[in-house]
Order: structure tokens, then C-alpha cells, then sequence
């Protein structure tokens, strides 16, 4: 995972370039936290390009090659804006969320996609990934049944409440378990190399 001097080294050396273009190699967690930063020191202007060895929430999630097709979109594609999707805590989400109780016991509490009722009561889990498009995320709880398709709900923001959450962003779990967690649209878009 890259650090505030890896970012601080590479920004002092875009700073200089025309049309700067930053081209993440390695998993969604270093995509989210390369995007966090950007954010964070407003140079959300930076061209983001993703390389992922493997298939992944992130390429699913922004319909991304992954291998060596991403290597040659990171050089030759070109730069779209699509929603920034954040949380509350102000780290940036590129692929899954995924909530669920800690110590594996049903998740207890309720969940909003905007003003549509995602769960009350209990669910399995529940999960959020951005989406390419407006309004910018989806989020769906596992069917309660195995069968069941999954139901996705389209939204600008999903907002959880729950007595205690286990929460994970882009394969990093969050350190603490949490009783309320928000995911949104950020203001500002951010420009994905496709």
C-alpha cells in the first residue's frame, strides 16, 4: 500500500507535466488509497489509470480490463469523469463495501438508499460498490435465500445504522467496529482512464 511520502514523491514529479496521469498497478485497496489522497489534496485534475493482475471489484464495478489489455488502456485510454464514492470516515470506495456483524452473527440495525428502505431488522450482509454512472453507487443485502437473485438498489448515498458493524472497504478492514457508517457522492467527480 502506498504511504503520504510515496504520494508526497510522486506528486512534487506531476506537478510539472501538462496532462498528469497517474497509473495504479496492483490491487483496489492501492487504487482506493491513491484515489483517498487524491481527494484529500484536491487533485482530484490527476488522470487515474488502474492496472490489476486479475479481475477484481474495481474492474467490475468501472467495466476495467484487467492484465496486460488495462496495461495498454493505462497508456493509451482516455481520461472520463465518474462519481467519487466516499465515506464518512473521507476514504474513498473503488470496489466493495461489505458490512456484516462482527463474529459472523446476522447484522442487526436498518439501511437507506437514499429514501428506499434497503433492510429493518436483520440481514446476512450488505454490500455497496460504486457504479460507473449516476446517481454513483448501488448497494443490495445477501438474498435469505440462496436462490433468491440479488436486488440492487441505485442511489447517491446508503446510510447504515446498527448497534455494531464490521465494516470493509476494498479488502481493508476497518479497525473498529462501527454503529453507523455512510457512504456518498463526493462533490467533485474523478477522472478514470478507460
Amino acid at each position: 500500500m502506498p504511504d503520504k511520502d510515496d504520494f508526497d514523491e510522486v506528486f512534487s514529479k506531476l506537478q510539472v507535466v501538462t496532462h498528469p496521469r497517474l497509473i495504479v498497478v496492483g490491487s483496489d485497496a492501492a487504487l482506493a488509497a491513491t484515489l483517498t489522497r487524491l481527494m484529500r489534496t484536491d487533485r482530484l485534475h490527476i488522470e487515474l489509470a488502474y492496472v490489476s493482475e486479475h479481475s477484481s471489484p474495481a474492474t467490475d464495478a468501472y467495466h476495467l480490463s484487467a492484465g496486460a489489455r488495462a496495461a495498454r488502456t493505462a497508456l493509451k485510454g482516455t481520461a472520463k469523469p465518474v462519481p467519487l464514492i466516499r465515506d464518512d470516515a473521507g476514504i474513498a470506495l473503488v470496489g466493495l463495501a461489505t458490512v456484516t456483524a462482527p463474529g459472523g452473527e446476522p447484522l442487526v440495525g436498518e439501511a437507506y438508499v437514499d429514501d428506499t428502505r434497503l433492510f429493518s431488522g436483520t440481514a446476512t450482509n450488505m454490500h455497496v460498490t460504486p457504479t460507473p454512472r449516476m446517481p454513483g453507487l448501488r448497494a443490495s443485502i445477501d438474498p435469505r435465500r440462496r436462490w433468491l437473485p440479488r436486488r440492487w438498489i441505485e442511489g447517491r448515498a446508503v446510510q447504515l445504522g446498527s448497534p455494531a458493524a464490521a465494516l470493509t472497504r476494498d479488502d481493508v478492514p476497518n479497525p473498529r467496529a462501527v454503529k453507523r457508517s455512510t457512504f456518498y457522492r463526493h462533490d467533485r467527480e474523478w477522472l478514470l482512464v478507460r
